[in-house]
């Protein structure tokens, strides 16, 4: 029988299936036919899995192979088929026996060695899931590969190591190996982590330093508007290194998004530290959310999952791609539809946004110094659209700083100390929220905000009452709530009081207007 099966993972988004290979070798004219919707990388692996082969000292053989990937109506897509396809090619000639139930995942060099692939910790976690614990990986996947709780990971940095375990004839294999060294790889998947800029360096500013301690204990979404030079870009940055690391789940889900990210990059131990997101302005609605040909991409909206995606310059971005941020601000997931299929990434960022109050930078006050016309400001400030800054829970004005403020030499509160007080507003939220599976309190859905976590009617009065002259939407009423029990947690009161409710409606709404 010339019929032989290997096992491979498929990957939509982040979620994994378990995929078969099929090799027949037939008689006929020579040739090799790859069957199951492939895409342009997969269809590319015959001439890679020729070569790898033939260098190796084992070549396939000169007969007519049909390789067919079931299930044959799932796109698949990528180089990490190409050991399955050629071990499945190798046994169905009958040069080599295959142990069952392995999973293969690795993309062959043309000399041999196996190169490792994007998306491993997806792959690997889908596996396990689908009762197939036995991975192959090339060796520069092991550590990633070994992070999934039950896999048993077996690597190689060549093809001939493999195929000297499956039984091929060592005197015919070419043994690269003891020469291949693994090409020195990229490590940096585009993730600013920014734990080590401290919040000391921030000089004044401290209605900003105290906003930033509210988002940073809440999880609360910010806009910060005032003049170039202020220090809403130094504010920003420092927010991740407030931020208490990851839990074991959310590690998992971090890391998993940023190895189907990373483009083959060395993952070697979970992602902690929460990640930093600050694309340009230039970038595309595709570049923030995702996309591209075939089966959608993770962007920089999924690569900020647990973290911060930042925006400087928040008004330069396309009105589009600023808008798109609307669902994933609500649900936390970035579903993506092509005509190849849909994928879903998890996206539950704190969004952080930097805006001048005119082009100039000068419109402050009676905004005399300013030289935009009126159209120029109306039409830069209206890409921040209505219903994207009503999902944004703090919205304050960052001034200028005087000299004598510069000047001053006073020791700022450094981020150990603010990240401190952090974690235990963290800790008293996420102990209120766990019947409910929430960690933060911008998670915190309205109805059990107005059932289970109502307050009385005596300490919401000052807020019903701004309901209506500040024209809150809905919206908007529910999330001064949030913003007071993340201020609650950090004076350590049981709940929100009317002096918490006050800075809360504040923190809402200091940024509207001509603040100076």
């Amino acid at each position: 029988m010339s019929l032989a099966r290997t096992l491979g993972i498929g990957l939509n988004g982040l979620n994994g299936q378990l995929i078969e290979i099929e090799a027949d070798i037939g008689n006929g004219i020579p040739g090799f036919i790859l069957l199951g919707l492939p895409d342009a990388a997969l269809n590319e692996s015959r001439e890679r899995i020729r070569s790898a082969a033939r260098n190796s000292g084992l070549p396939m053989p000169n007969r007519r192979i049909t390789v067919n990937l079931t299930p044959v109506t799932m796109h698949k897509r990528g180089s990490g088929f190409d050991l399955a396809i050629l071990l499945a090619t190798l046994a169905a000639d009958r040069s080599i026996t295959l142990p069952a139930d392995i999973v293969y995942l690795a993309e062959l060099g043309l000399d041999g060695s196996l190169r490792p692939v994007a998306g491993v910790l997806p792959a690997v976690m889908a596996a396990v899931r689908a009762g197939y614990r036995r991975i192959v990986v090339a060796g520069d996947n092991q550590a990633e590969a070994e992070l999934v709780a039950g896999a048993q990971v077996r690597s190689y940095a060549h093809l001939s190591q493999l195929l000297a375990d499956y039984g091929a004839d060592p005197a015919e294999l070419k043994f690269r190996a003891r020469h291949h060294s693994p090409r020195p790889r990229n490590t940096d998947w585009g993730t600013r982590q920014s734990g080590a800029l401290d919040l000391a360096e921030v000089i004044g500013q401290g209605q900003g330093r105290y906003a930033l301690e509210v988002a940073a204990a809440g999880g609360h979404h910010l806009l910060l508007t005032g003049p170039p030079g202020a220090g809403k870009t130094m504010l920003a940055e420092r927010l991740p290194g407030l931020l208490p690391d990851l839990g074991d789940t959310q590690a998992m889900e971090t890391t998993a998004v940023h190895s189907l990210a990373s483009g083959g990059g060395l993952i070697t131990a979970l992602i902690r530290r929460p990640p930093f997101e600050a694309p340009h302005h230039s970038a595309s609605m595709v570049a923030l959310i995702g996309g591209g040909s075939g089966i959608p991409r993770p962007g920089a909206a999924s690569r900020a999952h647990r973290g911060v995606l930042f925006l400087d310059e928040a008004p330069e971005f396309s009105a589009q791609a600023l808008d798109a941020l609307r669902q994933p601000l609500e649900s936390g997931v970035l579903t993506l539809h092509r005509a190849a299929g849909a994928a879903t990434y998890p996206a539950r960022f704190q969004l952080v946004m930097a805006a001048n109050p005119c082009p100039c930078g000068r419109n402050l006050g009676k905004g005399t110094d300013c030289t935009c016309t009126p159209m120029q400001r109306r039409r830069y400030l209206a890409r921040l659209s209505g219903p994207l800054l009503d999902r944004i829970d703090m919205q304050l004005f960052v001034p200028a700083l005087s000299a004598r403020e510069l000047a001053l030499r006073a020791p700022a509160e450094s981020s150990v100390l603010v990240a401190a007080r952090v974690r235990a507003a963290r800790s008293a939220a996420s102990e209120r929220l766990q019947r409910w599976g929430w960690v933060t309190n911008a998670e915190v859905s309205g109805a059990v905000l107005r059932h289970e976590l109502s307050l009385p009617l005596a300490t919401t009065a000052g807020l019903n009452a701004a309901a209506e002259s500040l024209r809150l939407s809905a919206r908007g009423h529910d999330r001064v709530l949030r913003i007071a029990w993340s201020i609650a947690d950090l004076n350590e009161h049981a709940c929100p009081t009317t002096d918490d409710i006050d800075v809360a409606i504040q923190l809402r709404q200091h940024g509207k207007g001509d603040v100076g």
